[in-house]
């Protein structure tokens, strides 16, 4: 196709990207999530950004700070106790909405030499169900952390770490689920600058994560949110598996023919589920590190990326579905590849019907997909094949003829 061709293209995907938005924004959400953030925001508006972490918060300060934005925008939120208002429920969702075009732009400012790649990179998210899926019909918020990341690992590859390592830490204040990441970067920030490159990069990590808690420091704010974090994942969601089809969904599909089993139940002595799912994911995020550390090129830190979220995802305890959703948006990074295009396809099919599964939209969906408990055992194994693929792929010591 022409240059003019493809622009038009890009035009009209970002229209249609744009109309999809438009019409999941006001739709009901699918579970309770949302409406417990509205409580939240309502918290902040009443009782102030300090106090904001007297509730049971389980994000870090970035979402927290959104929040109260959101909040003076809108003194509905003074009263709100839940979604059921369209325009509250609009406004939840805009901030991850709105981070979604940034994703695309994000991705096709790194493809940029490319410039067909880079458009179709950037139409791929503004298209995927699993993108718009999440952040306008859920309204959770992976792709602001993910923005954080993305940026961060542009930085990164441009040459400019101490920038990259304040998006890395803007991510992981953003949503906890961003910490996988922080191990390939870690190595990074070594490879490319030594000990001491990697003692910067934490230094400016560690001031930026301090300067964000700066507010809520006199209120006790970081030790409740660290006590919401157990209470989250040892009591609310202790779970071999929350919908996410891993390693221990298979388990629970074995045991308890699909239902949630603890994962703090004793494996041997006192090691739990939950210490082994700890343990195995540490391990191959060490070797990713090696990996990295041995191959500091652009490739393998991204391919380190989206085996490092997948790791996490395939292995830890208390998953849920939309926690490998980092993994959809880095790989098209390396969409020029063929090989990469083909584990993006995978990916992202198995991602959709993880995310439909655990939350069908319709009835007719509901029939098909929980129709029998295969679907999810096929997914899972799935899950684990790709997850190989990539942890082979950024192991593999890299060729004379290595894409760079």
């Amino acid at each position: 196709m022409t240059t003019q061709l493809w622009r038009i293209l890009l035009a009209a995907g970002v229209g249609l990207g744009a109309v999809i938005r438009l019409v999941l924004l006001p739709a009901p959400d699918f579970s309770t999530d949302i409406d417990l953030f509205v409580t939240w925001v309502n918290g902040i508006a009443t009782d102030g950004l300090a106090n904001a972490y007297d509730q049971r918060l389980s994000f870090p300060p970035v979402m927290t700070y959104i929040w109260a934005l959101l909040a003076a925008i809108e003194p509905g939120f003074r009263t709100a106790t839940d979604s059921s208002d369209p325009t509250i429920r609009v406004l939840m969702k805009l901030p991850p909405t709105i981070a979604d075009f940034g994703l695309a732009a994000l991705v096709g400012y790194a493809l940029r030499a490319r410039p067909h790649w880079a458009i179709a990179g950037a139409l791929v998210i503004l298209l995927h169900p699993a993108i718009f899926d999440v952040s306008a019909w859920w309204g959770q918020y992976e792709s602001i952390y993910v923005l954080f990341a993305l940026a961060a690992a542009i930085l990164a590859i441009g040459g400019r770490n101490s920038w990259a390592a304040v998006f890395i830490a803007l991510s992981l204040m953003t949503k906890p689920q961003a910490l996988p990441m922080v191990v390939p970067f870690a190595a990074w920030f070594w490879a490319t600058g030594g000990p001491r490159g990697l003692a910067r990069a934490a230094a400016i990590g560690a001031a930026v994560v301090l300067v964000l808690w700066l507010p809520f420091i006199a209120a006790g704010g970081p030790a409740s949110y660290l006590s919401n974090l157990a209470y989250y994942q040892g009591e609310r969601y202790a779970a071999l598996s929350v919908w996410a089809w891993n390693i221990w969904w298979l388990v629970q599909e074995a045991a308890a023919g699909g239902n949630f089993v603890p994962d703090d139940l004793r494996v041997a002595g006192p090691l739990t589920f939950r210490h082994l799912g700890y343990a195995v994911t540490a391990a191959l995020e060490i070797l990713i590190a090696r990996a990295v550390l041995r191959d500091p090129r652009p490739r393998t830190l991204i391919l380190a990326l989206v085996a490092s979220v997948l790791v996490a995802f395939s292995f830890l305890t208390a998953m849920h579905e939309r926690y490998s959703y980092a993994a959809v948006v880095f790989l098209l990074l390396l969409l020029p590849e063929r090989r990469a295009r083909w584990l993006s396809l995978a990916l992202g099919v198995v991602v959709i019907l993880n995310l439909l599964t655990a939350v069908p939209p319709t009835r007719e969906i509901h029939a098909v997909l929980r129709s029998t408990r295969l679907v999810g055992v096929v997914g899972s194994i799935a899950f684990l094949i790709i997850t190989g693929i990539a942890y082979v792929a950024v192991r593999r010591r890299p060729g004379p003829a290595a894409t760079t």
